[in-house]
Order: C-alpha cells, then sequence, then structure tokens
C-alpha cells in the first residue's frame, strides 16, 4: 500500500474515488456508478420547494388561528366583564329612588307615628325592589328547620312547640331566585316529648 498526494492507494487504486472493478466490468468512478439525470435533481428541487412552501403556509395559518382564539377569549372576557358591571348598574338604578326616600323621611320634622308608617312604606319599596330581581326573603317563624336554608344559633327546650320547630329568627335569609344567598339565623325547639 503506498500514498500518492496523501491519499491511499490500493494496487493503483484512489479509494477515495474510485471502487475497485467487479468481475468483467470495467472500472467506474463514483460519479458515473450513480448517474442523476439533471431533470430529475430539478423536479426532486421543485418538490422540496413546494412542500417547504405548503409548509410555511400551514405554520403561517396556525399561527393566525391561535391569535384570532386568544383575541376571541379576550373579547368574550371583556363582554362578560361590561355584562357584570352593567347589571349592577341596573340594581344600582332601581336602589337610588329608595335612598332617596330614606333622606328624605331623615329630613322630615314629623309625627313619630308619621314617621314610622313613612318608613314601613319604604321598607315596602326596598322588598318590591328586591322582589323584581329576583331576591325573595326565606320564610322561618313556625316551619321545620332546614339546614338547607337555617342556621340555627340557640336550641331551646319547650313543650310549647314541635322539635325542631323555628321559634324565632334574628336575622332573615334570602335566596335570589332558586339560589341561597344568606340563610336565616334562628332559635329551635327542642321537644323530647314530641
Amino acid at each position: 500500500m503506498g500514498k500518492s498526494n496523501g491519499k491511499p492507494e490500493v494496487e493503483g487504486l484512489d479509494l477515495e474515488h474510485e471502487l475497485p472493478p467487479a468481475d468483467g466490468d470495467e472500472p467506474t468512478s463514483n460519479s458515473a456508478q450513480s448517474p442523476v439525470s439533471s431533470s430529475e435533481g430539478t423536479a426532486a428541487e421543485a418538490e422540496l420547494q413546494k412542500l417547504k412552501a405548503e409548509r410555511d403556509s400551514l405554520l403561517d395559518r396556525l399561527a393566525r388561528a391561535q391569535a384570532e382564539f386568544e383575541n376571541a377569549r379576550r373579547r368574550a372576557a371583556k363582554e362578560q366583564q361590561d355584562f357584570r358591571d352593567f347589571a349592577s348598574v341596573d340594581v344600582i338604578k332601581s336602589l337610588l329612588p329608595i335612598i332617596d326616600n330614606f333622606e328624605r323621611a331623615l329630613q322630615s320634622k314629623s309625627e313619630p307615628a308619621d314617621f314610622r308608617s313613612g318608613v314601613e312604606l319604604i321598607y315596602k319599596q326596598l322588598q318590591d325592589a328586591l322582589a323584581k330581581l329576583g331576591v325573595q326573603p326565606i320564610a322561618s317563624k313556625g316551619k321545620p328547620f332546614d339546614p338547607h336554608v337555617h342556621e340555627a344559633i340557640e336550641m331551646v327546650e319547650t313543650p310549647d312547640a314541635a322539635d325542631h320547630e323555628v321559634l324565632e329568627e334574628w336575622q332573615r335569609g334570602y335566596k335570589y331566585k332558586d339560589r341561597l344567598l344568606r340563610p336565616a339565623m334562628v332559635k329551635v325547639a327542642r321537644n323530647p316529648g314530641k
């Protein structure tokens, strides 16, 4: 084995560029072994460019779809917040006349009986405004104790009422439509004999 020009040779063959001839074959070079016509190379290159363009188009569409989704999500969140804000405005507007009436009652120099009847009218007005909004008081006194809508703050032994009957309401409970806003705070009877 010798070297010429720094390349290994085997009996006159350049190992980097030539293959030894097979039986009955003429010696061939690597470039002649896998001939690729220029038209096949151009077609492959065109196909590669087409696939790259399609990939870039799909990536662009994906980025746009993600941006549109994010914008739609932000828009929906803003619309929900606006809805909550404007719903609160309607509630506040319905309560403003009641506040006006309280202010008039406090400025009035009327008799205690007239003052009381005025306050009762304002209370009725407030109850009506809340009822229009869907807020309903929970009936408690004389009803059986219901842990879903009542909060017992005291149990009293008494033979005058049924067991677990609500004797007194200390703070009224309210529901908004069918949802509990606040349980009623109640005093409950305990009657072991009934």
